[in-house]
């Protein structure tokens, strides 16, 4: 018997998009390095351990559907961003920096074959398939809260792996202190990257702590099908109490290391984009205020919650840290 315990960090009622409200959409940020990437992008077949078919939605390209997850590990009984806006409003510059663009550019990219290299300080170092990269874990269902750094949010409901379990299976040693990610460089496939709109490849990192905190998961699906492309296919981070820019995808790359990595946005501008990207309303971004945010389907702003909701969660994280600044 499942027995479903809600906790204060679960989106309530009121925050949960209604798919009828939405009507329109705004960028508040169109320049290259000024720009924040805080979307997502998707996943083919998954092939092997995951049976798969066609699902009907209300994308005219839908993922496949995946089975053999564990539905609803974190929920709330309540409707949700809908599909069809999770799916077409992104941020993923490899593609394009238009928000609506990438659901059109990312159409054709093929995320299969795809392999994850991992490497550093791990006793099992290796490059894996993606279905063995999968294989010894179970999927979990997880409705998070999604917040960018831009002041708009959504709820989505992730299918992914909690990255705790794979980081033990490599067995990291003592130097281990911070996890880098790394995103697929591939101007060809990815044409977004023929600009030099960032330093590509795309690059993001978390302390070992944060990696291996519960919340934090790898996640390979959204709505019970595979991620698609512009949602990050077929690998990409979940984070839910931080700025969306550090939920890295296509993942191709996890290197264990003993010095906090530069991620991408900090290298760009560091005056505005730090390591740790802590949902914070107490601490604005130096040219827009983070005190509000506005949920994707929704008219009027709502107030942001401090680590986006997940305060209780993960504060002790930071416990020794001054959060009024800008991380």
């Amino acid at each position: 018997m499942l027995i479903k315990i809600h906790k204060k960090s679960d989106p309530l009622s009121s925050e949960i998009t209604n798919e009828s409200v939405y009507k329109a959409r705004r960028d508040f940020i169109r320049t290259s390095s000024t720009l924040a990437l805080g979307g997502l992008t998707g996943l083919g077949a998954l092939t092997a351990s995951l049976d798969t078919h066609a699902v009907t939605s209300q994308d005219t390209h839908p993922g496949k559907k995946l089975s053999n997850y564990k539905e609803k590990v974190r929920t709330v009984d309540e409707p949700l961003t809908p599909f069809k806006d999770v799916t077409h409003y992104n941020n993923f510059y490899e593609f394009s920096t238009d928000k609506e663009e990438p659901a059109i550019v990312a159409r054709d990219f093929n995320p299969h074959p795809w392999s994850i290299k991992v490497e550093g300080e791990v006793a099992k170092p290796g490059t894996y398939q993606l279905e063995d990269f999968i294989k010894p874990h179970t999927l979990e269902e997880r409705i998070y809260r999604f917040r960018c750094v831009e002041a708009w949010s959504m709820v989505i409901p992730w299918v992914g792996i909690p990255l705790a379990s794979i980081i033990k299976r490599f067995e990291p040693t003592s130097k281990a202190k911070f996890v880098e990610m790394v995103t697929l460089y591939d101007p060809q496939r990815m044409p977004g990257q023929k600009r030099a709109v960032l330093d590509w490849p795309y690059l993001e990192g978390l302390r070992m702590d944060e990696a291996m905190h519960p919340l934090t998961i790898l996640a390979v699906g959204l709505y019970g099908v595979e991620l698609p492309n512009q949602n990050g296919a077929p690998l990409r981070l979940v984070v839910p109490w931080k700025y969306g820019f550090k939920n890295i995808k296509s993942i191709v790359s996890l290197r264990f290391t003993e010095q906090e990595p530069i991620n991408t946005w900090q290298a760009t501008n560091s005056r505005e984009y730090g390591f740790y990207a802590n949902v914070n309303p107490e601490v604005d971004h130096p040219r827009w205020s983070q005190a509000r945010e506005r949920r994707i389907g929704e008219f009027l702003k709502r107030k942001t919650l401090k680590f986006n909701g997940y305060e209780e969660e993960v504060a002790p994280l930071y416990a020794s840290m001054d959060l009024r600044k800008f991380f």
